[in-house]
């Protein structure tokens, strides 16, 4: 108990203590954005610490809160708050960042994104799907060029074909004016291979999809950095 008092009456260096050279902001104008740490680039975020605590020892509390840096990408507000030292106002700051990042990183272009394979797909999809922690089912609304229109999440949990309902999907389509669509969804384990339900699901979809007019061009399966195209696999 004395040995933790002792280490909390200690002083905790300042950003003022930091040489101005050393300091985050005057590096990133000098070295530019790459040269900085994670640590630091959310200290720039936070831009103020709060009182006897610096703003780098702010940003390294929000790191270690999380397993990894591509966790801040789907945290909450309420998740952030949690974080001592960390009120509303840095939290928002923080998830507005995160949505930037994740809007930047897309392959959108001026147009729309046109999928021409399972690998567009994929690409298109990777980076919002590859760590989520849990099954996210998501549709990809395409026009008569392959173009997307509209990319929706259906739902979210384990797939199951007695919760994935066709007139859901194709209700969403014909709202779109979809000429055909594209099925993903991710495997947390990061193993893409599908399972019995996955393949049960394509089928039922492909088949409503026929009778829908609004083919069902691909069922996708993300994994960790990899995917599985249930079309190329034969099951469609």
């Amino acid at each position: 108990m004395t040995l933790n008092l002792e280490l909390d009456l200690e002083p905790k260096m300042m950003i003022r203590d930091v040489h101005i050279a050393d300091r985050p902001r005057e590096r990133l104008i000098r070295q530019g954005a790459p040269s900085l740490s994670n640590q630091e680039l959310i200290a720039i975020l936070l831009r103020t610490g709060i009182k006897n605590e610096s703003v780098l020892v702010l940003a390294n509390r929000v790191l270690s809160a999380f397993d990894k840096i591509q966790d801040l990408r789907d945290a909450t507000v309420e998740e952030f708050i949690e974080i001592n030292g960390i009120g509303q106002a840095k939290a928002v700051q923080l998830l507005a960042a995160a949505e930037l990042g994740k809007r930047l990183y897309q392959k959108h272009s001026e147009g729309r994104y046109t999928i021409r394979s399972p690998e567009d797909a994929a690409a298109y999809l990777m980076t919002d799907m590859s760590a989520l922690p849990q099954e996210h089912f998501v549709v990809l609304f395409l026009n008569v060029k392959n173009e997307v229109l509209h990319k929706q999440t259906i739902f979210i949990g384990s797939l199951n074909s007695s919760i994935v309902h066709p007139r859901e999907i194709f209700r969403e389509a014909v709202k779109r004016s979809a000429a055909s669509i594209i099925c993903a969804h991710n495997h947390p384990s990061g193993n893409p291979t599908p399972s019995p339900e996955d393949i049960e699901v394509t089928k039922r979809l492909t088949e409503a999809g026929s009778l829908m007019g609004i083919e069902l061009l691909d069922h996708v399966i993300i994994g960790d950095h990899q995917f599985i195209s249930l079309k190329e696999k034969g099951y469609m």
